[in-house]
């Protein structure tokens, strides 16, 4: 299945959904602005935490059948570097995708340098009756 082209919340921070030509993958890319950094002056972690969720079911999207929705079940991300300009780039693949759950690994890199990973189980939903 195709990646929605309307997502409201990517819309809302700025992040874009690149398409990929393997299903099974993604990649998503946030260029910073001042409204993504915390007190400090660096990227806030949600920022980071909302690419890999974003990107972990843009990934499992392209292997839904039609009437399938996916749903976090749990995302646990390791940050390893501050940024504070620049454009985020997250690489999403699926690691294990099972009947009704998959698992998900992301990088998120800015210009080449790695600033954090994750790791994601997602539900898969069968379509409800009548859809």
């Amino acid at each position: 299945m195709p990646i929605p082209e309307h997502h409201p919340f990517a819309e809302l921070i700025g992040l874009t959904l690149q398409p990929d030509s393997e299903a099974g993958f993604s990649r998503c890319e946030l260029l910073l602005a001042p409204r993504h950094l915390n007190p400090h002056g660096v990227v806030h972690g949600a920022v980071l935490f909302a690419l890999a969720d974003t990107g972990m079911g843009a990934a499992l999207y392209t292997t839904l059948e039609p009437g399938e929705q996916c749903a976090t079940i749990e995302v646990k991300i390791n940050y390893f570097k501050a940024v504070c300009a620049g454009t985020l780039v997250c690489h999403t693949r699926i690691v294990h995708r099972g009947r009704r759950l998959a698992n998900l690994e992301s990088e998120l890199r800015c210009d080449g340098v790695l600033l954090a990973q994750a790791n994601g189980n997602y539900a898969i939903l069968a379509p409800r009756a009548g859809d």
